[in-house]
């Protein structure tokens, strides 16, 4: 099997056709949707986009990997999904980036220039393409095709809707694609990370235009000030992530993201029609996901960010050729920690110890196992302190409880903050999480939900061998070759 790996980052997974989105027409994702399974419940475990994924590339929740931030090292001892596709003999390729930071322990000095961002490149993927934050290379390629462009990356996505969406970021990163794949034979591995929809607002050519601001639908009002939690107040407060306030401003911001999920859409539809052409496409696993959501002016926030769902439920496709259950959909919780267990079996390698994900194989088959009740996901916002960008000077700044888990069931949501304050909704009553359960056996029955779940899956890698001359236990096959 041909292995397409697929992140769109910052995608809501409530956000296109086959998640029943009124507006957004995804016409790619429909199909590889209605060849597949759809994940209806899937979450990513922490935001923004180096914890988030690297909760996804390695399969261990934010509490484990203990990436909290963008720009947080992620420990060189960690496997990953690279690094389980070496295993199975593939050459995993990257194009586009992970976000991932250096173990300061691999540089080769204080004055080592990786050490100065969190750029790096999950270790195990062969390059591609390589499109750090300053999207140089796609700078570059606009300049020389004679579009004058300003210097960083934000104003040149900004420039987007000026230009065709032939030359955009994710239409500069599938053409790259599609000439690598000429040049394959058989049984590759390729992790496709598009940077969109992630801000700017602003949709590429003629998607910029798709939709009418008039016709979007408005976002969940935000609680009155008093029922907040500090840290919603905080988030409210900081200019990068405050929601506009004005309608039509709102209903362009909300237009410009349904706009770029469009255009993605039609990106991915010439990957499919490359492989296709190609007679693979009937031998190409397809996975795509992301690796947080967006708030999308949701709770009076933008980006993504704090407790409420938006953030963190993202879509979720599995499409392998050898399943039967084509055009399914699992209704179960599903993480994103789940996938790199569940491609081990697919490629047929061992699944790493350190993984707190469990194989969707048996869901994607259509069976009936026993599952998790309760999606988990973790925000850290110590960098509010660390960049001194909070104007709340009176607020606890202790780093270590700068933090929150929240445990999210059918009919309840339950939050854990660092500093020992809780949230608890009642989503029977309110879905939008509006509305606080007042119930204290509820609470009590949801607190100790969350903190069974951060039991069970504290690290482990070696909690299950014992030293002693038959050495019992769990030990994996590379220990007793010895």
């Amino acid at each position: 099997m041909n292995v397409l790996f697929i992140t769109l980052d910052q995608f809501r997974g409530d956000s296109y056709g086959a998640a029943g989105h009124a507006l957004v027409t995804t016409p790619t994702l429909d199909r590889i949707a209605s060849e597949g399974v759809r994940l209806e419940r899937h979450f990513s475990q922490a935001a923004p986009c180096a914890p988030g994924r690297a909760a996804l590339y390695t399969g261990t929740y934010q509490m484990n990997n203990r990436v909290v931030a963008n720009g947080t090292p992620l420990d060189a001892e960690f496997s990953n999904v690279a690094k389980v596709a070496r295993e199975a003999g593939y050459d995993p390729t990257l194009f586009g980036y992970t976000d991932q930071g250096l173990d300061p322990r691999r540089a080769t000095g204080f004055d080592d220039p990786r050490l100065d961002n969190y750029d790096g490149i999950l270790p195990g993927f062969s390059v591609g393409l390589y499109l750090p934050e300053s999207q140089a290379g796609w700078i570059q390629y606009l300049r020389q095709k004679g579009y004058e462009v300003e210097n960083g990356w934000a104003p040149a996505l900004r420039g987007e809707p000026l230009r065709p969406a032939e030359d955009s970021l994710s239409g500069f990163l599938t053409t790259r694609f599609v000439q690598w794949l000429s040049d394959q034979e058989s049984g590759w591995f390729a992790h496709l990370s598009y940077l969109r929809p992630h801000p700017p607002y602003a949709a590429a050519g003629r998607f910029a235009s798709k939709y009418d601001p008039a016709d979007v639908e408005m976002p969940v009002a935000a609680v009155e000030r008093e029922r907040r939690h500090p840290i919603h107040d905080i988030a409210m407060s900081v200019s990068a992530s405050a929601a506009p306030t004005d309608e039509g401003e709102m209903r362009k911001l909300r237009a410009q993201y349904y706009g770029m999920i469009s255009e993605i859409d039609f990106q991915l539809g010439r990957v499919v029609d490359a492989i296709d052409a190609r007679g693979e496409w009937d031998d190409t696993l397809v996975i795509i996901t992301s690796d947080h959501g967006e708030q999308l002016g949701d709770h009076g926030l933008i980006e993504k960010l704090g407790f409420f769902p938006q953030s963190y439920h993202v879509l979720g496709l599995w499409r392998d050729p050898r399943l039967t259950n084509r055009g399914g959909s699992v209704d179960a919780f599903t993480e994103n920690v789940d996938l790199l267990p569940t491609l081990c079996e697919s490629i047929g390698v061992a699944v790493p110890a350190q993984c707190d994900g469990v194989s969707l194989s048996a869901l994607l088959r259509g069976d009936h196992v026993p599952w998790r009740t309760n999606a988990h996901y973790e925000w850290d916002y110590r960098t509010y302190w660390i960049n001194d960008a909070t104007p709340h000077d009176t607020v606890d700044r202790n780093l270590s409880r700068q933090n929150l888990a929240v445990s999210v069931g059918d009919d309840t949501a339950y939050v854990q903050f660092g500093d020992g304050s809780f949230k608890c909704f009642d989503l029977a009553l309110d879905p939008t999480w509006r509305s606080e359960c007042r119930d204290p056996s509820r609470v009590l029955e949801a607190a100790q939900e969350q903190l069974v779940w951060r039991q069970e899956f504290l690290r482990r890698e070696y909690t299950d061998m014992l030293l002693r001359p038959n050495r019992p236990g769990r030990w994996p096959a590379e220990f007793l070759l010895v």
